[in-house]
């Protein structure tokens, strides 16, 4: 062998060992190729089994139940019977008897829609449907039974369901968006390639598992679960991972300080990340989202940042009658406006001077009515129906007596001005959150809505307020209902407000009263009370002012006497025990055991925040400068008309952004109003962000009203049901046309028939006449006939005498 031909030897020999590594190489990746492909299939039917066996074992395990009750349900032929369903993760599964018997048929909720259905049969109606008319039904029920005839009676894409009560409707609906989401909750994480080719199942690899199990691949399933279990425990701060695999370092979370962030982050714990499943934090519009970004989280829950407010200057008006003597120097400001009333005006666009203006807005005035919300705390925990109306109606009488000194109005509330505060309950450790929105100027309607889940309450409505004149004096009155739900009891009870009358304008001194009829009545119970707010007579004393009286019935049947003052002492009599005692009472222990407000930072309010709104007029108040009060007051209402005026060149309708109108009901509701009862297991906190009030649950998920178990959820759908509005009123305003047409018509055929009618008696009249007048010329003629034969007769009598 020569030395020329060595370096083609040494070549062909590195090229065959190159050949020779590739095709290893090769023959290896196709053997872990082919090796992860069969233990992705293996995985998948492990994991396809297991999906299926925890379904089954949620179906068939009578433990697993979200809610379950009497419904009526609607049958093809349009006839309703009465079914108990029982509400499962995922399904809706439908019975004959309450024993869980005769099994009707299943629905499957995970393709399905909810929406609330109007309905002229009293309760509260809904449909389950499937957008694109699909079947619903499973084919089997759970434990293997086949279709009913019961079953094919029901339609197969939808289903129509009613309850009894409004707020047991608006539960359901909410327990149904919650079990389309608890299954998804099922759904297990499938092994994966990462970037180094590692076959791996969620955070567990496929090299932990075969360490555990060696060769034997079968047990694939033990294999994981042996994997997890040796698997030594996270130690504080360690990382947590969450539903879609993301790693989030709570270490780095618990070593923030949440008072130098903006806002409060609130934690699980001290190792737990808050996470939310559907959308990240922003502004009042970017809360209105759907489940389309469910996969996305967040490590932290921003509540908006709270302080507790200062009571240096709130005014707490002493008891007795409200009673103000008008300054020498105001007086012509007063007679100046007189001049320009009429007796029955409203004065909804009269601008009134800024020394009667107590410093403060409309919202924020009533939320007078929670410092004492402890009261419905313990209403709800209370069992005996009758004991939970005197709670209602002893909590509704703790909202009068604060008030200011002298007679003082708040200010009339700016279109889209908002309010938000919040009260902690010491006892139960839970959050009443308060959120009021300026919904309309003209007419002025303020929305608003006190949640507090955790000890069962929700309170929300609307008022419209209107104001008449009447000379020497004027009313207030507050238009509008508010709704109280017990979650946990499923009661709604509806309560109406007095009205405030004021007098003294022209001569006496200025007083303020309350008068008029309330009522707080419950359905579901049957109890009501009722409560009459007097006016002082006028040969009445001081203590004639500010009296009350009442009563609390059950059907028609009176239980109870309620008398009193309802800013000083209130006395409750017992009819059928026969004892009276103080029922309510705002002593000064009890003032000051009050529940403490807590509002918005000031450098974190909105610009629309009735706070920062009002804040030169409320300082120039304070310090006594009428002056600057006006000129900042008239800049604001000023601004107010300018909008108004821009959005009528341009037709554009004023969408509020935190309530929405309801034309089943013609009320303002809540956007994000979640009246599913707490979940004493899994809800975890109730926090507010940008005036949205949300549960976070223990898997860190955030709940709040499903959007889609409402009409109305987003500014689409807002302009629609203000279209709705419109073509209603519309509509009225042509049906009262055509009947005001209609009604023109029918008078002038009515007075058409009345002169046909009247010339009919005429001709009659003239057919009478003449056929008198024909009588009377042929009694005179048959007269001078009869007068001719007499005459005739006499002279022939004459004649034969005298020839005789």
């Amino acid at each position: 062998m020569t030395d020329k031909n060595l370096p083609s030897y040494n070549n062909s020999f590195s090229s065959n060992s190159w050949e020779q590594d590739s095709s290893h190489a090769s023959i290896r990746s196709n053997l872990t190729k082919k090796e992860s492909l069969r233990i992705q299939k293996q995985s998948y039917k492990v994991e396809k089994k297991k999906v299926h066996n925890e379904l089954k074992n949620t179906i068939q395990d009578p433990t697993v139940v979200i809610r379950s009750d009497w419904l009526k349900i609607r049958s093809t032929l349009k006839n309703w019977s009465r079914i108990w369903c029982v509400l499962k993760p995922g399904v809706l599964i439908l019975y004959k008897t309450q024993k869980l018997k005769q099994w009707i048929g299943t629905v499957l909720l995970t393709s399905s829609e909810i929406i609330q259905r109007p309905s002229k049969k009293e309760g509260f109606c809904f449909k389950i449907y499937h957008p694109l008319d699909q079947v619903i039904w499973t084919a089997k029920g759970p434990s293997g039974e086949s279709m009913s005839l019961l079953t094919h009676s029901l339609p197969s894409n939808h289903l129509i369901l009613r309850s009894t009560t409004q707020s047991d409707g608006q539960c359901w609906m909410d327990a149904l968006e919650l079990a389309r989401k608890c299954s998804n909750l099922l759904k297990k994480a499938m092994p994966t390639l990462d970037s180094q080719n590692t076959l791996s199942v969620g955070d567990v690899s496929m090299k932990e598992i075969d360490s555990v199990m060696g060769d034997d691949r079968d047990s694939y399933d033990e294999g994981l679960e042996l994997a997890l279990l040796k698997r030594k425990p996270s130690k504080a701060h360690s990382e947590k991972s969450t539903d879609d695999g993301s790693q989030l370092d709570a270490g780095d979370q618990s070593s923030e300080d949440p008072s130098k962030s903006h806002g409060n982050h609130l934690t699980v714990g001290q190792n737990e990340a808050l996470v939310t499943s559907g959308e990240e934090t922003g502004s009042f519009s970017s809360r209105v989202s759907s489940d389309a970004e469910s996969n996305k989280s967040l490590p932290k829950v921003p509540e908006s940042e709270y302080v507790l407010e200062k009571t240096d200057m709130e005014e707490l008006g002493s008891a007795g009658e409200a009673a103000e003597d008008i300054a020498s120097e105001n007086k012509g400001l007063i007679w100046t406006i007189l001049k320009q009333l009429r007796p029955g005006m409203d004065l909804s666009k009269v601008v009134l001077p800024t020394f009667i203006l107590e410093p403060r807005s409309f919202l924020d005035k009533l939320s007078d009515y929670y410092f004492h919300a402890d009261l419905l705390s313990k209403a709800a925990r209370v069992d005996d129906p009758y004991e939970r109306m005197k709670a209602v109606a002893k909590w509704y009488l703790s909202g009068f007596y604060k008030k200011p000194d002298g007679i003082k109005k708040p200010y009339n509330p700016i279109i889209g001005e908002i309010f938000r505060c919040k009260w902690q309950h010491p006892e139960t450790e839970s959050f009443t959150h308060y959120i009021a929105e300026q919904v309309s100027h003209h007419p002025p309607i303020s929305a608003f809505a006190a949640v507090n889940k955790k000890d069962g309450f929700v309170v929300h409505g609307s008022i419209l307020a209107k104001s008449k004149f009447y000379g020497n004096s004027l009313s207030a009155f507050l238009d509008g209902t508010v709704s109280l739900t017990l979650l946990n009891k499923r009661e709604e009870y509806i309560l109406t407000m007095p009205y405030a009358h004021c007098k003294g304008f022209l001569y006496g001194s200025m007083t303020m009263e309350f008068g008029g009829k309330v009522d707080i009545t419950c359905q579901k119970t049957g109890y009501t009370t009722e409560i009459e707010y007097k006016l002082k007579p006028f040969f009445g004393g001081s203590d004639s002012s500010n009296r009350i009286n009442g009563r609390i019935l059950h059907g028609k049947k009176n239980l109870a006497t309620i008398q009193g003052f309802w800013d000083r002492e209130i006395y409750l009599t017992d009819l059928k025990r026969a004892t009276t005692s103080i029922f309510w009472k705002p002593t000064p222990e009890i003032r000051a055991a009050r529940l403490q407000r807590q509002v918005i930072a000031m450098n974190q309010q909105l610009p629309n925040e009735s706070q920062k709104l009002w804040c030169h007029v409320t300082k120039a108040i304070e310090v006594g400068d009428q002056n600057e009060a006006t000129k900042y007051k008239c800049i604001l209402e000023e601004n107010q008309r300018k909008g108004a005026r821009e959005r009528a060149k341009t037709d554009t309708l004023w969408l509020p952004k935190l309530f929405e109108y309801n034309p089943i009901n013609e009320n303002w509701t809540y956007k994000f109003l979640d009246k599913r009862p707490w979940d004493t297991v899994n809800d975890i906190v109730q926090y507010e962000s940008d005036g949205c009030i949300s549960t976070v649950t223990k898997n860190g998920v955030i709940l709040r009203s499903p959007g889609k178990s409402r009409m109305i959820v987003d500014n689409e759908n807002m302009i629609q049901s203000v279209k709705i509005m419109e073509e209603s009123t519309n509509r009225s305003n042509d049906e009262a046309l055509q009947v005001k047409l209609q009604a023109d018509e029918d008078a002038k055929q009515t007075l058409l028939s009345l002169q046909e009618q009247q010339q009919h008696i005429l001709l009659k009249l003239s057919q009478i006449q003449k056929s008198l007048e024909k009588h009377e010329r042929s009694n005179q003629s048959y007269l001078f006939n009869n007068l001719y034969l007499i005459i005739l007769v006499a002279i022939f009598a004459i004649l034969a005498y005298y020839f005789k």
